[in-house]
C-alpha cells in the first residue's frame, strides 16, 4: 500500500496557464479619466474589471462579489487608499492589493506596503508594467489558495501528523513509511539535522498496529556512555554507586510500542555490541540482574551520519549496521525541495501566530523570494527558528524581510544569491536589492540564456527581460564578470 499522490501542481494545459494571467480586478480612484482609461486597457488584456470611485464603493464591491486584485489609488476623498488597505485585509485575506501613488510619493508606497498592500506601482502607470504587476498578484493568490489546498490534502490522504510536504522527494518519504508502518520492521531514517526524521518515527508509530501503546525516544548522542547503557536496558538497586532503586531502561518502557534510538551513529562500540544483543534476541537485562527479560518492542532508529562510513573507519560495528539497515529511508535535505518551502513557512506561520497571539497571517513575496535562495543548513528546523522569530518581530500582519534575522558580519559583504541578503536603507532599495540578486545568480548559472533563466525563476520571459532593465542589469557584465 502506497500514499496517493496529490493531484499535478500548476496549470496542466495552455489555455490553464494563460488563465492565470488574468482574473476579476477592482480598481479604486476618484479620478474618472484614470478609472476609464484603466477599465479600457485591462478589458483588452482579457481582465474583468469593477470600477469604484472611493474606498466605500470598493467595499460595496468586494461585498457583492469575490474580486482576485485590488489596484486603489492612495489619496481619495471619504476613504482614502491606506484606510481601504487594512478593511480589506482583514475582510478578504486572500485578495491581492496593490497601490497607485503619484510620482515622487514613494514614502506613500512604502507605508502601503507596510500596510499590508502586496505591490505598488507609479503614476503615471505603464500598461506593460500594471500588467506584469497584476499578474504577479494574480499568481501570488493562485499559489497562496494551493497551499491551503495542498494542506488539506495531506490531512486527509496522508495523515503524517506534522509532517508537511508535497515534493516528489517527499512524496517518495511518505510512500515508504505507508509501506513499512503497519509491520514490525526496524527502520532507519538517515539525513541532516534537522530535516525532521523524529517527526516521521512518529508518523511511523502513529500509522502502526502499537499506535496505542508507548512511543519512547532516547537521544543516544546526549549521555555518556554508563548513562546510556542504563537509559537503554535498565538497572537494578545497588548495580552502582548512585543507584538508589530499580529503573526500567527505555526498552522495557516502550513495551508493546515503538522505541526511537535517535543519533545512534553517536552509540560507543561498546554499546553497541550490547544493543546487537537485545535487537537479536529480543531480550533485555538490566545493569546488575541476573536474567533477562523479553521485550516486545518496534525499533526506529535514526542519525544524521554516513553508518556505511562510520563502519569502513571503525567507529561503527558492520553487524549492528546491517541489522538495523532491515528498512532505510533516506530524508531529503530542505534545498532538494525548495517547492516545500511556501507550505512549511505557511505552516510554522500559523503555528507561532497562535503560541504567541499575533496577529500575523502573511509572509510577504519578497520574503519568500528570499527563502527560495537560501541554501538552509540547517533544514526544517532553521526555517521553523526563522518564521518563530520572524512572528515576534513583526508589528504588522505581515512577516516583511525586516523581521528576517540579518546575517552574520562575517558574511554581510559576501553578495551570494544563496544568503539571506541585508536590507537597503528603504523597504524599495532593499526589495530591489534581493531581486537583483536572485535574478543575477539565474542568469549566471543559466550562462546568461534569459529563457532558461526565467524557467529557473518561475516567471515569463518578458517578465524577466522587463526586469532586467527595470533593474538595469548588464547581461554581458553577468556572464563574462
Amino acid at each position: 500500500m502506497t500514499a496517493p499522490k496529490p493531484p499535478p501542481r500548476g496549470p496542466s494545459t495552455a489555455a490553464d496557464s494563460a488563465s492565470l494571467d488574468v482574473g476579476r480586478v477592482l480598481v479604486v480612484d476618484d479620478d474618472q479619466a484614470v478609472r476609464s482609461a484603466l477599465r479600457i486597457n485591462l478589458s483588452k488584456a482579457g481582465w474583468d474589471v469593477t470600477l469604484a470611485k472611493n474606498g466605500e464603493e470598493a467595499l460595496s464591491a468586494l461585498r457583492d462579489r469575490p474580486l482576485d486584485v485590488v489596484l486603489t489609488d492612495v489619496m481619495m476623498p471619504v476613504m482614502t487608499g491606506m484606510d481601504l488597505l487594512p478593511r480589506v485585509r482583514e475582510r478578504w485575506p486572500s485578495t491581492r492589493i496593490v497601490v497607485m501613488t503619484g510620482h515622487g510619493s514613494v514614502q506613500d508606497a512604502v507605508a502601503a506596503v507596510k500596510a499590508g498592500a502586496d505591490d505598488y506601482i507609479i503614476k503615471p502607470v505603464s500598461k506593460g508594467e500594471l500588467l506584469v504587476v497584476l499578474a504577479k498578484a494574480l499568481r501570488e493568490k493562485a499559489l497562496r489558495a494551493e497551499v491551503v489546498q495542498l494542506r488539506a490534502e495531506l490531512d486527509q490522504r496522508y495523515g503524517f501528523e506534522k509532517l508537511v510536504g508535497v515534493t516528489p522527494a517527499m512524496q517518495q518519504v511518505y510512500e515508504l513509511v505507508t509501506a513499512v508502518a503497519d509491520s514490525d520492521a526496524l527502520v532507519l531514517l538517515t539525513g541532516p539535522t534537522g530535516t525532521g526524521k523524529e517527526l516521521l518515527a512518529h508518523a511511523i508509530h502513529l500509522r502502526s498496529p502499537r499506535r496505542t501503546a508507548a512511543y519512547v525516544r532516547v537521544n543516544c548522542g546526549a549521555l555518556p556512555d554508563g548513562l546510556l547503557e542504563s537509559e537503554l536496558f535498565g538497572h537494578e538497586k545497588g548495580a552502582f554507586t548512585g543507584a538508589i532503586r530499580q529503573h526500567l531502561g527505555r526498552f522495557e518502557q516502550a513495551e508493546g510500542g515503538t522505541l526511537l534510538l535517535d543519533e545512534i551513529g553517536e552509540i560507543p562500540l561498546s554499546t553497541q555490541v550490547k544493543l546487537l544483543r537485545v535487537l537479536q534476541s529480543g531480550e533485555v537485562q538490566r545493569l546488575g540482574g541476573t536474567s533477562a527479560r523479553q521485550v516486545d518492542v518496534r525499533v526506529v532508529a535514526a542519525t544524521n551520519r554516513d553508518l556505511r562510513r562510520e563502519v569502513k573507519a571503525g567507529r561503527f560495528r558492520e553487524d549492528l549496521f546491517y541489522r538495523l539497515n532491515v528498512f532505510h529511508i533516506p530524508v531529503p535535505r530542505l534545498a532538494r525541495r525548495p517547492a516545500d518551502i511556501p507550505l512549511l513557512a505557511d505552516h510554522f506561520l500559523s503555528i507561532f501566530a497562535e503560541r504567541y497571539n499575533r496577529p500575523v497571517h502573511r509572509i510577504s513575496g519578497a520574503v519568500l523570494d528570499q527563502f527560495a535562495c537560501h541554501p538552509w543548513p540547517g533544514n526544517v528546523r532553521e526555517l521553523e527558528h526563522t518564521i518563530e522569530r520572524a512572528v515576534l518581530l513583526c508589528r504588522g500582519d505581515t512577516i516583511e524581510q525586516v523581521d528576517l534575522p540579518k546575517p552574520d558580519s562575517d558574511d554581510a559583504d559576501d553578495g551570494d544569491a544563496n544568503e539571506l541578503l541585508p536590507l537597503g536603507s528603504t523597504l524599495p532599495q532593499g526589495l530591489a536589492e534581493i531581486e537583483r540578486a536572485i535574478i543575477i545568480d539565474a542568469l549566471r548559472k543559466e550562462s546568461g540564456v534569459q529563457a532558461r533563466a526565467a524557467r529557473r525563476l518561475g516567471i515569463s520571459r518578458s517578465n524577466l527581460n522587463y526586469r532586467v532593465n527595470k533593474l538595469g542589469i548588464s547581461v554581458r557584465e553577468i556572464v563574462y564578470d
